[in-house]
C-alpha cells in the first residue's frame, strides 16, 4: 500500500534500514564485464510428460501446446520420460516409434537442450525393474546406447532413473549397489555415444537426514558422473515451511554435502523438480504462493553460482481435474491450457534476471531478500518478503528519475520517489539506467 505522506516509525536496531545498493557499472569488475549471461550458463526448463502414456496423452499433453507454452514462459530446456519398455518393443526393436511420438515432436522443437530421463524397466526383461542382474542390466545397457545415439546431436542431459530412492522404501531391489552397477555400465556407453551429453546420476527424492545421499556419495560413483540431481519439495511440511526459502535453504545444504563429498565446491548439481501442487488436498497451497515461490526461486537461482547447473520447475500443466487429487494439481497451467498466476510470476521473474552477468543475495532486514545483479548497463535489484506472514514496506531514497519499478506481474501500486510501498512475498524488481545507486528504506508493516 502506497502512503506517501505516513511519517517514519520509530527507529529501533533494524525497524528501519537504509540499505545502499550500488551496483552501478563503473563498480563492476573486469571478470563481471566479461561474465557469461545467466541463460548461457544456466538452464532454465519445467517438466513434461509427452513421454509417457503413448501416442494421445491422458494427461492432456499436447505438443505444439506445450512448445507454445514453453515460449511464453522463456524456458530453455524441459524435462521429460523415455520409458525403456515404449522405446524397445517386442523382436528388440530399439527406437523412436508412434508411442513416443509425442516426445519426438517436443524434442525437435528446439526449446533447448533437454533432460532425458532413462528410466523404468521392461514388461519382458526379468529382473529389470530395477536392472539387478548382468542380463537385464546389458539390455537396459542396449536401450541407452540407442538413445544416447539417436539424441546426441541435440546435445541432452541424460539423467539415471527417477527417485530411485523412493523406490527403496517399497522394494529393496532398489539399493544402491543396484543403483551403482547399473550406472557405472551406463556412462561409459552414453559418453561414447554423445560425448556432449551431461550424464547425471541421482534424481533423489525426498531424503529425510540425507541418508541415502550420504550413503551414494560414499560410493565414489560421482567421479564419474557429470553431475548428480535432486528434486526439493515441501508441500506437505508444516503450512510455515512451503516456502521457497525452505526449498532454497534444502538445497543449499546439499550442496555442502556434495561439495565436501568431492572436494569440489563446482561440482554440478541439477534441481530437476520443485514446484507446489494447488487444488484442495491437504498438502496443496493456493495459486498465489505457488506462483510466489516459482518466482523467488528463479530470482535467487541468478546468485547460486557454478555448481547450479539449472532448475525445472515441475510441471508445465495439471495432469487432470480433479481439485483434490494431489498429483493432477502441479501445473503452471490449468488442465484445459489457461494460465494459472505463476505464468507470468515465472515468465517475468526469468526475462528479470536471464540475462545478469552478476547477481550476489544479501539479507537487509530480517525477513527480507535482496537479489542485486548487473545486467549490461542496467542496475538491478529485485526484493521480497520470504515469509508469507510477514510483510514489510519499502521505498526509494532520493530522485532516481531513470528508475523503472514494479511488482512481478505488475501487483500492487507502483514505487515513486519518497513513497512507501507493501512488500510482501510477490518480488519488487527495480531497474535503473547507468551508474544509479538504488537506494531503499524497509520497515516492518503493521
Amino acid at each position: 500500500m502506497t502512503e506517501p505522506s505516513r511519517p517514519d516509525r520509530p527507529h529501533s536496531r533494524w525497524q528501519l534500514a537504509a540499505l545502499a545498493v550500488t551496483i552501478g557499472l563503473a563498480s563492476a569488475s573486469a571478470s563481471a564485464q566479461n561474465a557469461q549471461p545467466l541463460e548461457q550458463r544456466f538452464l532454465f526448463g519445467v517438466g513434461t510428460h509427452q513421454g509417457l502414456g503413448g501416442s494421445v496423452s491422458g494427461r492432456g499433453y499436447v505438443p505444439a501446446i506445450s512448445v507454445k507454452q514453453m515460449k511464453e514462459l522463456g524456458a530453455t530446456s524441459f524435462r521429460d520420460d523415455l520409458p525403456w519398455s515404449d522405446f524397445e518393443l517386442p523382436g528388440r526393436q530399439l527406437g523412436f516409434n508412434p508411442l513416443l511420438g509425442r516426445l519426438d515432436a517436443q524434442i525437435k522443437a528446439n526449446i533447448g537442450p533437454p533432460v532425458i530421463i532413462l528410466a523404468f524397466g521392461h514388461h519382458l526383461v526379468p529382473n529389470s525393474t530395477p536392472p539387478t542382474t548382468d542380463e537385464a542390466r546389458q539390455r537396459f545397457v542396449n536401450y541407452a546406447t540407442v538413445v544416447a545415439q539417436t539424441l546426441a546431436a541435440r546435445r541432452p542431459i541424460f539423467e539415471l532413473w527417477n527417485e530411485y530412492n523412493l523406490e527403496a522404501r517399497k522394494n529393496p531391489d532398489f539399493s544402491i549397489d543396484n543403483y551403482v552397477a547399473l550406472a557405472r555400465v551406463v556412462q561409459p556407453v552414453v559418453k561414447r555415444a554423445a560425448p556432449s551429453s551431461p550424464f547425471v546420476v541421482g534424481a533423489l527424492g525426498d531424503d529425510p537426514g540425507w541418508k541415502w545421499t550420504d550413503a551414494l556419495l560414499r560410493t565414489g560413483l560421482l567421479e564419474i558422473a557429470d553431475g548428480i540431481s535432486i528434486h526439493i519439495y515441501n508441500h506437505c511440511m508444516n503450512p510455515a515451511r512451503r516456502t521457497a526459502a525452505e526449498a532454497i535453504e534444502r538445497l543449499e545444504a546439499f550442496h555442502q554435502r556434495v561439495a565436501q563429498a568431492t572436494n569440489n565446491p563446482a561440482y554440478p548439481i541439477y534441481l530437476t523438480e520443485a514446484g507446489w501442487p494447488n487444488g484442495e488436498a491437504k498438502c496443496s497451497v493456493n495459486e498465489q504462493l505457488a506462483a510466489d515461490n516459482m518466482a523467488q526461486m528463479i530470482l535467487w537461482s541468478s546468485t547460486a553460482g557454478p555448481w547450479l547447473k539449472g532448475l525445472w520447475l515441475y510441471e508445465l500443466k495439471d495432469s487432470g481435474t480433479k481439485p483434490d487429487a494431489l498429483e493432477h494439481n502441479f501445473g503452471i497451467y490449468h488442465f484445459d491450457n489457461s494460465p494459472k498466476p505463476a505464468v507470468c510470476s515465472i515468465r517475468d521473474s526469468w526475462a528479470f534476471v536471464r540475462t545478469s552477468l552478476k547477481a550476489e543475495r544479501t539479507r537487509p532486514v530480517p525477513g527480507v531478500v535482496l537479489v542485486r545483479s548487473q545486467d549490461g548497463s542496467d542496475v538491478k535489484a529485485a526484493l521480497w518478503s520470504d515469509n508469507p506472514t510477514k510483510r514489510f514496506e519499502v521505498r526509494l531514497k532520493g530522485a532516481e528519475s531513470n528508475a523503472e519499478v514494479s511488482h512481478v506481474c505488475q501487483q500492487g501500486a507502483g514505487l515513486a520517489p519518497g513513497a512507501w510501498t507493501e512488500l510482501s512475498t510477490t518480488p519488487l524488481l527495480v531497474t535503473a539506467k547507468g551508474q544509479a545507486a538504488l537506494d531503499f528504506e524497509i520497515r516492518p508493516a503493521n
